[in-house]
């Protein structure tokens, strides 16, 4: 089974970012943030991580077009403001990113980036997971402390304290 990965970019250095990455055995990182850079976080400007990567034979593929979480065009956007994922994973450039990213992880272990820590929040598991379970890709969430949690363990809910036996 086809298996991708995520991780969030957080407030890891570099060094710890490319740590996870290489104990999960990552071989190729796609980066699905709609504006690949960060004010507070040079070192994750796309120029500077490709470089960092490719220091270390991590290979890096832009996404964040096709499966950015804020995408370019206003009939992706509720009157509200928000993004509608439903309406964006029907967009025909969407369904051509995963179909790419499928292929790319076929071929080598991938992980795809964004700048949160916590999945359960982030459009790489509300909008892009679900296109991917949907294709029989399993989607594993890389945590900063370096576990992985699997989308069955973010459906969960939260067990009760029980108080009483």
């Amino acid at each position: 089974m086809t298996v991708v990965h995520t991780i969030g970019l957080s407030s890891h250095s570099m060094e710890r970012f490319i740590e996870l990455l290489c104990q999960h055995r990552i071989a190729l990182l796609a980066d699905v943030r709609s504006r690949p850079y960060s004010r507070r976080m040079p070192h994750f400007q796309q120029s500077a991580l490709r470089r960092a990567l490719g220091a270390e034979r991590l290979e890096y593929v832009y996404l964040g077009h096709e499966l950015g979480g804020r995408p370019a065009g206003a009939e992706f956007y509720a009157p509200a403001g928000h993004v509608d994922y439903e309406r964006r994973a029907q967009a025909l450039d969407f369904q051509a990113g995963i179909e790419q990213l499928v292929l790319l992880a076929g071929q080598r272990s991938t992980a795809i980036l964004c700048a949160e820590e916590d999945p359960a929040g982030c459009h790489r598991r509300l909008l892009v997971a679900p296109a991917l379970e949907r294709r029989g890709v399993a989607v594993l969430h890389i945590r900063g402390d370096g576990r992985l949690q699997s989308e069955d363990e973010l459906r969960a809910p939260a067990a009760q304290l029980r108080l009483f036996d």
